[in-house]
Formats: C-alpha cells, structure tokens, sequence
C-alpha cells in the first residue's frame, strides 16, 4: 500500500472499511449547489465492483455534475464521494488513479496524430498500456495517421474512447461514449463494455439511447431535477410485460384476486380496451388471465422506455413500477 493510500485512510476514518466491501463507489448525501440553484440534492448510491452501472436522466438532470463530483472535479455544497476507498476531496491524485473517464465533452490536442496521442495518454497514465489502446482504435477503425485537428466528430470520439480504454483501471466512467457514432461502431463500444466488465472492472455509463442501457448495464437508477428518484435493476425490468386485449362491450369487469393485487396493473379504455402491466414472473398471472373475458391477447415485454417515460414524464398510470423500485 502507497504512503498517499496510507495518508488517505488516516484522513478519512471509514476508507479501510470501504475498501475491503463489495463496493468501488460510494456516494454519500452528496449535493451541489449554486447560489440558490441546486444541481444535485442529497444523491446517495453505490456501485459495486464489477457491474456496469448506468445512469439515465434528460439533459440537466445531474449525472455530469453526478459525475464531477465523484472524481473531485467539482466541491460539493454537502456530502462525500469515495472512489475504491479514496476521497477525492482528501486525495484527488489517489482517485485518478482509479478512474478512466471519457466526458461527454472529451478534448484532444488538435496538433497531434492518432498514434501520438495514444502514445502520451499511455505514458501520461501510471496503468496506461499502449497496445491495448491501438487495438481498441484497430477495433474501431480508426485511422491513427491523421492530425486530430482534421478528423471528423466521429472519429475524434472514437479516439477518446480508445485513450479511456487503454489503463488497466479498475473503474471506468463514461459520459455519453456513443455520441457521433454510427450504428456498427456502437455495437462495438457496447462489446467493449462488456469485455471491460468480464475482466472484473467496474462500468459507470452515462447514456440517453435507453436500448444501449438495456443491453449493456446490470444496474441502473434514474436522476431528474437533480435528485436521484428511482432504481432498478435490470433483471427485474425483463420479468415485467404488458398484456393487451379487448374486453366485450357485454363482459363483467376484471376483478384481481387478492394474491395479486400487488402484482398488476389494469387500465381500461372506452374503446374496449385492457392494458394489463406485471411487475413479476408471469407463471402466476397466466392462469387468472385465462379466466377473464378478454379477446386478441397480446403479450409483450415491457422495457426501459416505459419506466423512462413514468419517472420523467410524470405518466405514473403508464407502467408498473418494481417493488423496491423507489430512491
């Protein structure tokens, strides 16, 4: 352990306990104010070692300043941040070192070639590695030869990413890492994503394409208006699904027995129409539906846009949200 790693601890009573715990990020009431404006209000989460986490929000909603704040780039107004252990108020130097991160605002020197800027971000890092970054740039086709000042948008990001990629770090943070990229490269960041993780790193992932989030992350939670106002883990989002039939203008109205109250929720339309929205395995739900007076059923999963759409859109009849699901 480094004498800056030992300073820290003593500096910080709690770090030895947060490094030995399943968690590489702990964040602690953490606020940011300015003046009267509050940009981030009492955000308290953690992310554990290993899983890609993600971090959904419209614009201004607090995850960059989330972000900031985390790494140190930022004072908060109130609360703390750990990374691996370390305060980056206590040691910024320390929490660098446990951190790629790609801004959604990512600058180069336009001066430079590709190779080159690889080349000073590697020496740049103590846990940089060249070669990892060139084949992160070969697996993105990115012509290393040109000066940076003359790549387009996408390329430029594509260079960012493969400088993020390169340290071996066991936390990578990435703000919007496929903005200006074209479908086939996307799937390629997002493969990335996911070997970063299977070789045990931790995956922070700021992003507004919701089908990326579903694809790639274990964990997500939602931020609006600078507060953090719901949760959810992914494997809980793949067992809800929305059922929609039609009822009989002469039919009885649907009854939910007691043992699934909690379970469903219906809407009925002057139509006809019945939107049924579950919040768990349907095994148990199938054979009560198959009892009601309900025409052309059609069953479908219910994804992220869903939950995007009632947290952000305030449409709280839209979806079901998960037991649990709440900040």
């Amino acid at each position: 352990m480094s004498r800056r790693h030992v300073s820290s601890l003593l500096r910080s009573p709690d770090a030895l306990t947060e490094i030995s715990d399943s968690h590489i990020v702990r964040c602690e009431a953490l606020s940011k104010r300015y003046g009267d404006f509050v940009s981030l209000r009492d955000c308290s989460l953690e992310v554990a070692r290993g899983e890609v986490f993600g971090l959904l929000g419209p614009n201004g909603a607090g995850k960059t300043t989330l972000i900031r704040l985390m790494l140190g780039y930022l004072r908060p107004s109130s609360g703390r941040s750990l990374i691996n252990g370390f305060d980056p108020q206590v040691d910024a130097i320390a929490v660098k070192r446990q951190v790629s991160y790609l801004p959604g605002d990512a600058r180069l020197p336009r001066h430079m070639r590709g190779r080159g800027v690889l080349r000073f971000f590697s020496e740049l890092h103590p846990d940089g590695d060249l070669d990892r970054s060139l084949h992160v740039a070969d697996a993105l086709e990115l012509d290393l030869s040109r000066r940076v000042a003359f790549m387009s948008t996408g390329m430029r990001q594509k260079l960012a990413l493969a400088v993020v990629f390169g340290p071996h770090t066991p936390l990578c943070i990435l703000d919007e890492p496929t903005a200006n990229l074209d479908p086939s490269v996307r799937a390629t960041v997002l493969k990335l994503v996911e070997e970063a993780r299977d070789e045990g790193r931790t995956v922070v992932f700021s992003s507004h394409v919701l089908s990326e989030i579903e694809q790639t992350c274990d964990r997500v939670v939602f931020l609006r208006h600078g507060e953090l106002v719901h949760r959810l883990w992914m494997r809980d989002l793949f067992q809800r699904h929305r059922i929609h039939g039609v009822q009989p203008t002469d039919a009885a109205e649907l009854v939910i027995e007691p043992d699934l109250e909690d379970h469903l929720v219906i809407r009925s339309f002057e139509d006809g129409r019945v939107q049924i929205d579950t919040d768990d395995d349907l095994a148990p739900i199938l054979p009560w539906l198959v009892r009601q007076p309900l025409e052309r059923i059609r069953i479908e999963p219910l994804g992220l846009q869903t939950i995007y759409h009632q947290v952000h859109l305030g449409d709280d009849s839209d979806a079901l949200v998960p037991n649990g699901g709440t900040a």
